[in-house]
């Protein structure tokens, strides 16, 4: 079984244009040509184009990714492990990096302000700068790269206004409810929780009750999210937390 050129190109999400330029410089030669003289691509072409797409969205120059398959030494299961061990980093890199969006935008949220080790501990020993055109090229497409910047960039003044005076009151009613002895699986408590985490998706992204119980953990671990709850009265923060973790338990039973 053999594919045309424009049936690769269909497959893998690439030009035409793109596996003639791979012929060219000999990375990608079809293992056969038609009568007409057309380019056919046979399963051992489709499993090397994959082997270069993987290392070229893992930021490998096109040289480099010759010099890796052409290797004598190396088997296709070698490449996997090493794309698979490549990849896995790469995913704890955007976990992390979408972790620290959400603590900015947090952080914002209550007016705490980050150090500026912390806005910029995410690039590691990067400068973020020269990453940035890339950055925006591989995720700025995304969903909620797009919500949390439209929503951030169009708030005026008083839009931060109403929001703190929103966090203000809820804090209120929430330190009448610990003075009432309200446990944290407590109705009330629970329902305090949900509002908190409708009060983020309203004004900043979607918060899942998964994020949530992140967010909640964080609210405990993180000394000056820790301060700010506490500060509104004492133990608020561990016991938001454990109003969280109650209604996100209680949603899930309710789905």
């Amino acid at each position: 079984m053999s594919y045309s050129v424009g049936q690769v190109a269909g497959f893998a999400g690439v030009t035409v244009r793109t596996l003639h330029h791979y012929d060219e410089i000999g990375l990608l030669a079809p293992g056969e040509r038609s009568h007409a003289g057309h380019r056919r691509y046979g399963d051992a072409d489709l499993d090397r184009l994959q082997q270069i797409l993987f290392y070229r969205e893992l930021g490998f120059p096109l040289d480099e990714v010759a010099a890796l398959l052409d290797d004598p030494e190396a088997d296709p299961r070698a490449h996997l492990r090493r794309q698979h061990e490549l990849l896995t980093a790469r995913i704890e890199k955007l976990q992390k990096m979408a972790a620290a969006v959400e603590h900015a935008m947090e952080a914002r949220t209550m007016g705490i302000n980050l150090t500026p080790e912390e806005k910029f501990e995410v690039f590691g020993d990067k400068d973020p700068e020269e990453h940035a055109e890339e950055a925006e090229r591989r995720w700025g497409g995304t969903d909620t790269y797009a919500e949390s910047q439209r929503r951030a960039a169009r708030y005026t003044k008083d839009d931060w206004k109403r929001m703190k005076a929103e966090v203000a009151s809820w804090g209120e009613r929430y330190d009448a409810l610990m003075e009432a002895g309200e446990r944290p699986d407590g109705e009330r408590a629970m329902d305090m929780a949900e509002e908190h985490r409708q009060h983020i998706t309203k004004w900043f992204y979607t918060c899942t009750y998964e994020i949530h119980r992140g967010l909640g953990d964080m609210y405990v671990a993180d000394e000056r999210f820790k301060e700010f709850y506490d500060s509104m009265r004492p133990g608020l923060a561990e016991h938001l937390r454990d109003a969280i973790t109650a209604n996100a338990a209680r949603r899930s039973g309710e789905a």
